[in-house]
């Protein structure tokens, strides 16, 4: 049994039954850690005596949660106790939370193991950090949650927090072909989590499998995520190019038309939806109100050190200090209006599918673009990547699966029907 293959329900249920022990599966982790972190670059702190520890305890208990046992890696910009928490900046290197953000308490609580904290990128905005694309070293994993996306991907670890403020989780799971949960808005407890703008800022999950998020989800919500999609009801699903389409490479767009095709024809319907005139201009609605929210949360970082700073990082500081109060509240305005009315867009559909991100990961560093994402943000519904295909450069491509608000259970049991068995796309 290769131990980094499993999911961790999977191992989860190795665990209970003692087929194989939580000191097994974290030193098997470990392992892949040591063997290509160096190339990768997507744990930034580790501790193995201290996880191996916390594993060897998880052994010795009783299960708490189904996912006891199982080591999950946190993005640097959630607070742990055990582990520096420095928001991907020189400016707060080596800083040390004297608490676990509550999302990483509830984890430890259920009897997961910490098995440390992956990169963010600066302040986790768009200024990349060291982490690479694990298929292919000369590419982006997108960010900012690009140690999270990476390290589920190159198997270092089964299941990672991420969080996403404009497009920081789908696009990275999307570049990195794992499964990105960023739930509705609010459904968490974001206590100890680096806020941007507090009106966008929104945990978030990856895994390698949607029963995974399910658990995961599950157990930080404190609700109950898990459960079935009715398979003799087929599904309503709106296909979405958003106001957005001119961006989405050829590749992009034929998958997302061949995965609509491939829906329909195990009996879902599938039909065209178009968002209201009203949310065209959204992207820079969402950019006013982020930027100048961004401005005031580093306000302080920014008097003192902003010689530690990259240049986008101040560009963007700069704009967002330029916006007028006026201008915030319209663009606040609207913001609130779209996100209170979105769930009557949806009409009588399960769900909608659109990209989620413009192609396959970029060459490069740059992190990439969150055009596909800021928009649902904004509205503050669930997005759920599904990994459904390849691109010319044997690089994943994503479709979002966007659900109503506070439909993250259903959204998550529809994904897991729409891509049982379904074969993965080549463009």
């Amino acid at each position: 049994m290769d131990l980094i293959e499993l999911t961790a329900c999977e191992a989860a249920r190795f665990i209970r039954d003692k087929s194989i022990s939580s000191v097994e599966l974290t030193r098997a982790c470990l392992q892949r850690i040591a063997e290509r972190n160096s190339d990768v670059g997507a744990f930034r702190h580790i501790d193995p005596d201290f996880s191996l520890a916390e594993a060897a305890r998880a052994d010795r208990e009783a299960p708490r949660s189904l996912l006891h046992g199982i080591p999950f890696a946190v993005k640097d910009v959630i607070d742990t106790q055990d582990f520096p928490t420095e928001y991907g900046t020189k400016v707060h290197a080596g800083r040390r939370p004297s608490v676990d953000a509550t999302c990483v308490s509830l984890m430890r609580e259920a009897g997961a193991v910490l098995l440390g904290k992956v990169v963010s990128t600066e302040y986790a905005m768009f200024t990349p950090n060291e982490t690479r694309h694990p298929m292919n070293l000369a590419h982006t994993p997108g960010g900012s949650s690009s140690g999270s996306a990476a390290a589920v991907c190159d198997r270092m670890v089964p299941i990672a927090f991420g969080n996403q403020t404009a497009g920081s989780l789908i696009r990275p799971a999307a570049y990195c072909g794992v499964y990105g949960l960023k739930p509705t808005y609010g459904t968490t407890d974001g206590t100890g989590i680096l806020p941007l703008q507090l009106y966008f800022d929104t945990l978030g999950y990856m895994a390698r499998c949607i029963e995974d998020l399910q658990s995961f989800y599950g157990i930080v919500s404190k609700q109950n995520q898990t459960t079935q999609w009715c398979e003799s009801r087929p599904a309503k699903i709106g296909i979405c190019k958003t106001f957005q389409w001119e961006f989405a490479e050829p590749e992009t767009q034929s998958i997302l038309t061949e995965a609509a095709e491939l829906f329909a024809k195990r009996g879902n319907t599938v039909e065209q939806f178009h968002l209201p005139p009203s949310y065209k201009d959204l992207v820079a609605v969402h950019r006013r109100v982020l930027y100048s929210g961004i401005a005031k949360s580093l306000d302080e970082d920014f008097r003192n050190n902003s010689d530690k700073m990259s240049d986008q990082l101040l560009d963007l500081l700069k704009e967002g200090r330029r916006t007028t109060v006026e201008e915030f509240d319209d663009a606040m305005t609207l913001a609130v209006q779209c996100r209170a009315s979105v769930n009557d867009c949806f009409g009588d559909l399960d769900a909608i599918i659109c990209p989620s991100a413009p192609g396959e990961a970029p060459h490069g560093w740059a992190t990439g673009n969150p055009i596909f994402q800021v928009s649902w943000t904004l509205l503050g519904v669930p997005c759920l990547n599904l990994p459904v295909g390849f691109g010319p450069n044997g690089l994943p491509i994503g479709i979002q699966l966007i659900g109503r608000q506070y439909d993250d259970k259903k959204l998550l049991a529809l994904g897991q029907h729409l891509m049982r068995d379904l074969p993965l796309i080549q463009a």
